[in-house]
């Protein structure tokens, strides 16, 4: 089924509800930093409930490393309320501390200066702090501390319903559903080079973030505390992000669920000597990893996309999905913009709505170990050299110009624009599709272009410019009052979080060594 009847047939008076429906949610990471800028070696504040079990403010890696969760909603302007509000109450209750606003940290000590994050005594409590313990000892803590933007998208079934028809396919919907968002997620990684360019806002890096590391940066003019590569866009997604060389021989397959669940579930069980060697407990029998296989659990594998189904109690995300099928995916190379009080705005979600949907209806083959690896080398090119105006991509069995592949997808992306456009009564879609043409067209729109100029004009350190930032974002935040009804409801949701955390650790009967065997049978 071609890309234009799939689109035809969403359009219509009758079907503009299906598009109307896409509905979004956005996890956002930032740092607790001192007034100084130094990582904070304060607990997680208890006015923001439990870490373990708060529906919307939890951490990730680090005890200070802060997750901000809104709900899904069918509302842009929704989400990013709720982004502001969750922003705002943690600012009341952080004291002088602040949310470091971009991707790379800075400041860092040593990786035993990096405190994990605590989740209480229960044993998925304990698990989840033992989970970042193996993390620690096999990437280092320093590489953890990396922030983004996770941003999750569905579309209603009833758009699901409609194409299948429309393809008289006999599947159950949620093979239907299933097949179609590893077919989005295939696409997606043929192309997300393009988020990269344009979305990218980590062209530096702060001096003690490579310490002691290889690397291939240049001090920033005559400032020798800032690292940088002068066409770099996202230095968190290349060789000195989440990257590690065990899993650069990983082949993870996205042509069906079947495939793709052998594959994972082959890196779970594979031993890795070099984990091994690390030990499961140290000598005194603590825990220093949950198991030494080349993943510890999915969630360790690093990829730009994954597809997501919300696990039941029990269950691990692998058993979810292949029992339930895929529920909505997860887009995990978006960079926290310093440029947005929130780390993202409006014009970003709306062109990777466009974006997404675009490679939902887009034909999309089946994918081989020639294309792994050419997806693989067009993200280390765009990370480090992506707005070189001569830079090359690889396309197939030929090279092409970055610039002029990405302008043809934006033409084909700007009937899908349309849609959402007509759909949503606005014209934002095709006006954000535009802005974007132009930034292709003109790389110093570019939120790293313009994070390097401002340095530059301002005659910055990395450093100093994250600070007039965060500090600026924090009088952003301050500056609105939040309604009491709302403070009140998060005051609420704290407290509930808390109680829900001191109830699991109630109800353990099992010992962590049991709790464990019994997660991997």
């Amino acid at each position: 089924m071609s890309f234009e009847n799939r689109l035809a047939a969403l359009e219509g008076a009758n079907n503009a509800s299906l598009l109307k429906n896409i509905a979004r949610g956005i996890e956002k990471e930032s740092l607790r930093v001192e007034a100084s800028g130094h990582l904070a070696k304060t607990p997680h504040p208890a006015a923001l409930g439990s870490a373990l079990t708060h529906p919307s403010i939890t951490t990730d890696y680090s005890e200070a490393l802060l997750e901000f969760i809104t709900a899904p909603s069918t509302s842009i302007d929704q989400v990013l309320k709720e982004l502001e509000e969750i922003h705002n109450y943690t600012y009341q209750h952080i004291g002088d501390e602040l949310l470091w606003v971009n991707s790379m940290p800075c400041q860092l000590g040593d990786d035993n200066s990096i405190p994990v994050g605590q989740y209480g005594s229960s044993n998925i409590g304990q698990m989840k702090t033992v989970y970042r313990l193996g993390l620690g000892h096999r990437y280092g803590r320093v590489m953890q501390c990396i922030a983004g933007i996770h941003y999750n998208f569905s579309v209603p079934d009833e758009l699901w319903q409609q194409l299948q028809a429309l393809e008289g396919n006999q599947q159950s919907l949620k093979d239907f559903k299933t097949d179609g968002y590893f077919a989005l997620i295939r696409n997606f990684r043929r192309y997300f080079w393009l988020l990269l360019y344009l979305f990218g806002a980590a062209p530096a890096v702060c001096k003690s973030f490579v310490r002691e590391r290889p690397h291939d940066l240049l001090p920033f003019g005559d400032d020798s505390h800032s690292l940088h590569l002068p066409y770099a866009t996202s230095l968190r997604m290349g060789n000195l992000g989440y990257q590690s060389d065990a899993q650069s021989s990983l082949v993870i397959c996205y042509n069906d669920i079947g495939q793709y669940s052998k594959t994972l579930t082959g890196a779970l069980e594979t031993p890795y000597q070099p984990y091994e060697e690390i030990g499961l407990k140290d000598e005194q029998g603590n825990y220093q990893q949950l198991t030494t296989n080349l993943l510890q659990i999915e969630n360790e594998f690093y990829s730009p996309i994954r597809p997501k189904r919300t696990a039941n109690e029990g269950e691990t995300p692998l058993e979810a999905l292949q029992k339930n099928g895929v529920e909505y995916i997860e887009v995990r190379c978006i960079d926290v913009n310093p440029l947005a009080p929130c780390g993202i705005d409006k014009q970003t979600i709306q062109f990777l709505d466009t974006f997404l949907l675009f490679c939902l209806l887009k034909e999309s083959p089946q994918t081989n170990n020639a294309e792994y690896q050419q997806i693989t080398e067009n993200q280390r090119r765009t990370v480090a050299q992506g707005r070189d105006p001569e830079m090359e991509l690889v396309d197939g069995d030929k090279q092409r110009n970055l610039v002029e592949w990405g302008l043809s997808l934006i033409s084909q992306m700007q009937p899908v624009a349309t849609s959402l456009d007509n759909a949503n009564g606005t014209e934002e879609y095709s006006a954000t599709v535009a802005a974007m043409s132009d930034r292709l067209k003109d790389s110093s729109l570019t939120p790293a272009a313009i994070l390097l100029d401002e340095m530059k004009q301002n005659n910055e350190t990395y450093y100093r410019l994250a600070m007039r930032k965060a500090q600026e974002h924090r009088e952003h935040f301050r500056g609105k009052v939040l309604e009491t009804q709302i403070a009140d409801e998060y005051r609420r949701l704290a407290e509930e979080s808390t109680r829900k955390q001191q109830e699991i650790e109630a109800a353990d009967s099992l010992s962590f060594d049991d709790f464990l065997a019994s997660y991997y049978q």
